[in-house]
């Protein structure tokens, strides 16, 4: 209960919390005494009492509660009160056994931080390239991948809308065996400004051009006319040429690979929401999640992703 309110309750709180509890209790337990009736026999006539209740002159006998239903209840009041005096749950007492689910966690992974480290530390020890080629450690690293990386990047480690493929060779900061630790161990921020105040015209323009960059363009006037502004305001980033920049992970514009694009999505609609509205990538540090033993393991997995056979 301290875990779902903090680490502990004010005493008001803490009181509450035990009245609503015991007083619950209380309450469910008195009402089955109650209305326990053992003395409902058949009268000389064979009849039973009924509750009044009749349905298609079908009546409801007034029987007592079932034996084995009655002690079967009283069971569950002993043992939840047993359960209280023994585990934390009423308010700010911990209960008999001191225990808590902080502690429970902490001894575990105390005991998994000694069976495992030595592993990781050896793995610690192997270059990526070579790691990447033990299909052992490469087991080991995709689980941690799937439980702590895949929720972005997907099982498959494919990506979708605004997270990266990691599979292929696009790389916004870098594919190598350092570039790929710097990600997992510091994480990534990236930032597209908004370039709505260029207008519409030259929006469309700017679109044009990017996509003539990959050979889509569908005016190569306009693409023409959107070269200079291009060049102004975006090859700063991009480099003129649009072959991206990974040291500030500005994308290449002239491969397939569109991070910000919808399945079934025209280019032109995806390039045009950018110019518009900019984009702004987060990708968070990995290191304190999983651990930095674990980071070189899972930077190794991830650099075999895009190696192919």
């Amino acid at each position: 209960m301290n875990n779902l309110w903090g680490d502990s309750l004010s005493g008001f709180w803490s009181a509450w919390i035990i009245v609503i509890t015991l007083g619950t209790i209380a309450i469910s337990a008195w009402l089955l005494f109650a209305n326990r009736k053992t003395d409902k026999k058949p009268d000389i006539e064979g009849k039973v009492e009924t509750t009044g209740h009749a349905a298609d002159e079908i009546e409801e006998y007034d029987n007592p509660l079932p034996r084995w239903w009655f002690q079967l209840y009283v069971g569950t009041v002993i043992f939840s009160l047993g359960y209280l005096l023994l585990y934390p749950g009423l308010g700010n007492f911990a209960g008999l056994l001191g225990w808590s689910q902080e502690s429970q966690w902490e001894q575990e992974m105390a005991r998994a931080e000694e069976r495992f480290a030595p592993i990781f530390a050896q793995y610690q020890e192997v270059p990526i390239p070579e790691l990447a080629q033990d299909d052992e450690a490469m087991q080991v690293a995709e689980r941690i991948f799937l439980n702590n990386c895949a929720i972005c990047h997907g099982s498959n480690a494919q990506g979708g809308y605004g997270f990266p493929n990691l599979t292929d060779d696009a790389w916004l900061y870098g594919g190598e065996p350092e570039n790929i630790v710097a990600t997992l161990t510091n994480g990534r921020n990236g930032l597209m400004p908004s370039w709505q105040q260029l207008g519409e015209e030259n929006i469309e323009n700017v679109t044009q051009y990017v996509m003539s960059l990959s050979g889509n363009a569908e005016d190569p006037a306009r693409a023409e006319q959107g070269a200079s502004v291009f060049a102004s305001v975006c090859a700063a980033c991009h480099m003129p040429d649009g072959t991206g920049n990974q040291a500030l992970g500005a994308p290449d514009l002239t491969d397939d690979a569109w991070l910000y694009r919808r399945p079934g999505q025209p280019l032109g609609d995806a390039i045009r929401q950018t110019l518009r509205n900019g984009r702004n990538g987060h990708m968070p540090a990995q290191a304190a999640y999983i651990g930095e033993d674990k980071v070189h393991l899972v930077a190794a997995y991830v650099y075999s992703l895009s190696q192919g056979d």
